[in-house]
């Protein structure tokens, strides 16, 4: 029998400038992310904040990358503005992580594949805005680097919603199973249950 690999919690782009995008979804969202942390870290489970920031006047940023080169000349995303910060809804507990990003994937031009290894992680669960976004982009390069994966449905949101649909009901479960994050956190272990 093969054992179950270790997991974590990732919780991706839930900044306040993205979270402010969407007025009529935040709400649910945020509060369903919280239920998730809280039964992450109740069961031992690590949770990893990913945000994406960039240093004052964006040198990270090519102007031949479309979607970024809009970011550095708004001066969006400045690693020290307020609206780049965790939404405070689900602001992290000293014991998380924060993992700042350069680009789409929570892999890229981050440290989050080390703390991973450092971690022995070896299944990720999926959470973020924008489901086409972030959690596409790092359930792709998550897929090829062999994590085990999982989604949680509610704890993702897109500006489209057949994009949404089409992503957690027809292309994430090639690579990952996606569940709700009820169904979720009613397998985990209990943090203080012995094997």
């Amino acid at each position: 029998m093969v054992p179950m690999p270790s997991s974590a919690l990732l919780v991706m782009d839930v900044q306040c400038s993205v979270v402010n995008r969407y007025p009529e979804e935040s709400e649910s969202l945020l509060r369903a992310l919280g239920k998730a942390t809280t039964a992450a870290r109740a069961a031992g489970i690590p949770v990893i904040y990913v945000i994406v920031a960039f240093r004052e006047g964006s040198p990270e940023i090519s102007h031949r990358n479309r979607t970024f080169s809009t970011i550095a000349a708004s001066g969006a995303m400045a690693q020290d503005r307020p609206d780049t910060q965790i939404h405070p809804a689900v602001t992290p507990h000293p014991e998380d992580i924060v993992v700042t990003k350069k680009r789409v994937s929570a892999f890229a031009g981050s440290d989050l594949e080390i703390l991973l290894r450092s971690l022995e992680v070896g299944a990720l669960v999926l959470t973020g805005i924008a489901t086409s976004g972030v959690v596409l982009s790092t359930l792709r390069q998550a897929a090829d680097l062999d994590y085990q994966l999982t989604v949680l449905r509610d704890g993702c949101a897109d500006a489209d919603p057949e994009v949404h649909r089409v992503l957690l009901e027809k292309v994430f479960p090639r690579q990952a199973e996606v569940l709700s994050i009820d169904d979720w956190a009613e397998r985990l272990p209990s943090a203080t249950s012995t094997p």
